[in-house]
């Protein structure tokens, strides 16, 4: 069979049913392509719609401004948040931070360990010792400096104790 189509475009020695043969498997394969496409499309629609949960594009946008300025708000608020944690810190290093403390009798007549020396110290061994002395006369108290852990007054052996401890004692 010959076809002046075929001819006409060149193609005139091909058997017009191989011809026919690949335009069917060519329409077979758009076929299969266009079902492709068709489950694709549905699911792309299906994830847009839960996306959107009912919404439109207005109201969308309304969110995502709102999410936006909530976000900005955050960050504000990490910002102050950090600043407030700066200042704590600085003020923190003056806090009292560090104790130590050695009870013992004074004299050896009150029956027990009614006197102490207590050391307070910040971060940075800076502070008092507070020496509190009983006797059957009497409670006296008094305090000495520390600084960078050292005293420059004379310490007894209690307050030597006591600032040791303080100063060794773990952050």
């Amino acid at each position: 069979m010959n076809s002046n189509i075929l001819n006409s475009i060149g193609l005139g020695s091909i058997d017009p049913a191989i011809f026919i043969i690949v335009l069917l498997v060519l329409l077979l394969v758009n076929i299969v392509l266009l079902v492709i496409f068709i489950v694709k499309n549905v699911k792309l629609a299906n994830r847009m719609n839960a996306f959107m949960l009912g919404k439109d594009a207005s109201s969308l946008e309304e969110e995502i401004t709102d999410l936006f300025a909530i976000n900005k708000n955050i960050v504000e608020k990490v910002r102050e948040n950090r600043k407030d944690i700066r200042k704590i810190y600085r003020k923190f290093t003056k806090a009292i931070q560090k104790v130590g403390i050695v009870k013992y009798d004074a004299y050896q007549q009150m029956g027990g360990d009614l006197s102490f020396s207590m050391a307070l110290l910040d971060e940075e061994n800076n502070g008092f010792i507070m020496n509190s002395v009983h006797s059957t006369e009497g409670c006296y108290t008094y305090t000495k400096e520390v600084r960078d852990g050292r005293c420059d007054l004379e310490l007894g052996n209690e307050e030597k104790i006591a600032l040791e401890k303080a100063v060794n004692q773990e952050q």
